[in-house]
């Protein structure tokens, strides 16, 4: 995966400006013909995804849950993950056991800092983003939404203008965090431990794991929103290290809202078949080992058990796959979100709720569009970028399964 990475990162970096100036002259817009494709490499494996109605309304059950969980694991397709001999078994069979697998769900793009800015924006990727920004600049190009919820031009930290998840929750009095597992481990590395990201403009130096630090700030999508770093105590208070997130599971008040959790580089999945310190397996069993520590404190916990939500998914399966679903548009600013293909290919989810029953699949197809306009329609928020597209449904009675 690294090697096919760094590949196609001078591809992408010589086209940045290329990509810009034919955006604006071209719009570079609609919806791609081969975005419908709901098999992956790995549709064999379970059903063919259930075709959605036009427009769903949002189930009752949404509005009824009030903290919202998400962790973002990386890179591995569905069948590697669910399929037979997965090396994740407490993922792939305890914890599908307990709630509902989504079959059929999607990354929207490669590589993966674009997926994380889709979860939390709505916005599609650009040439910089697919590219994991490995230099930290700012923004070239509109600096107002169009009618799409959309930004035309490139560059990795939104304009101010551009909502997010975060944006809207303050907006509501909701409170939320951003827990980063190994923020801040190495100063000299991360520079800072709270709200951690690299100079305006300047290399990102997190790009891969030193011994005694995983964090990535291209998987800590809040750092590439002006609305959020702008203001350093605002973002220092909400985007902190994992260690916090114990503390604030301890009792309901204190507990945000919508917690998005990232794990390290090595917990995560991404570095395989060793981590950085050279001694712990990384892949899938790494995965497996954090969820085994962090799932269960967090569905025991007093807001869970009351009225929460927690999605396990995968930012995008491998490079090779690059199938997507539910009309994923190609936005203005890429001409195939998957680097090669439509989308960031099929991974699969996890939700674990009291308002799920048990051993529930569902073969509705989703991706992490959809995924943010779940979070919106628990919180009764209006839907960002192309969260907010015609015909794109959020969770409904095929995941909600329990009656309660």
């Amino acid at each position: 995966m690294a090697i096919m990475r760094l590949s196609k990162l001078n591809w992408l970096t010589s086209g940045i400006l290329a990509t810009f100036l034919a955006c604006l002259l071209t719009g570079c817009g609609g919806a791609s013909d081969a975005a419908n494709s709901t098999g992956g490499p790995s549709a064999a494996v379970s059903p063919a995804p259930v075709s959605p109605p036009a427009q769903a309304p949002v189930t009752p059950t949404a509005s009824r849950i009030g903290h919202v969980f998400v962790i973002v694991l990386e890179n591995k397709g569905y069948t590697q993950t669910f399929g037979s001999g997965s090396q994740a078994p407490y993922l792939a069979n305890t914890l599908t056991s307990q709630g509902a697998l989504l079959t059929q769900y999607y990354g929207t793009g490669h590589n993966s800092n674009d997926n994380y800015l889709t979860m939390i924006s709505g916005q599609a990727p650009n040439a910089q983003t697919q590219a994991d920004c490995q230099y930290y600049t700012d923004w070239l190009g509109t600096m107002s939404p169009d009618a799409n919820g959309q930004v035309t031009g490139t560059g990795c930290v939104y304009p101010a203008a551009i909502g997010t998840i975060a944006s809207q929750l303050d907006a509501k009095g909701l409170a939320w965090r951003g827990y980063m597992e190994d923020m801040g481990n190495d100063l000299t590395r991360d520079g800072r431990s709270t709200c951690s990201h690299p100079a305006l403009n300047g290399k990102d130096g997190t790009q891969s794991a030193i011994a005694t630090d995983g964090y990535a700030t291209r998987h800590n999508p809040f750092m590439y929103f002006h609305s959020v770093i702008d203001n350093q105590s605002y973002c220092d208070s909400h985007v902190v290290r994992l260690d916090s997130l114990a503390t604030d599971l301890n009792s309901v008040a204190t507990t945000p809202a919508f917690s998005f959790i990232v794990p390290n580089l090595c917990n995560d999945g991404h570095d395989e078949p060793t981590c950085a310190d050279g001694k712990s397996a990384g892949g899938l069993p790494a995965v497996n080992r954090f969820l085994q520590a962090w799932v269960p404190q967090i569905i025991n916990s007093p807001a869970f058990q009351s009225d929460g939500l927690l999605i396990i998914t995968f930012d995008e399966a491998d490079t090779n796959d690059t199938s997507a679903c539910c009309g994923e548009p190609t936005g203005p600013n890429s001409v195939a979100p998957g680097l090669t293909g439509p989308g960031g290919g099929r991974v699969g989810a996890v939700v674990l709720s009291p308002f799920v029953k048990p051993g529930t699949v569902s073969n509705t197809p989703y991706n992490h569009y959809a995924l943010l306009k779940s979070i919106e329609d628990v919180f009764g928020l209006s839907h960002l970028g192309y969260a907010g597209m015609n015909g794109l449904q959020g969770f409904g009675s095929d995941v909600y399964s329990a009656a309660r």
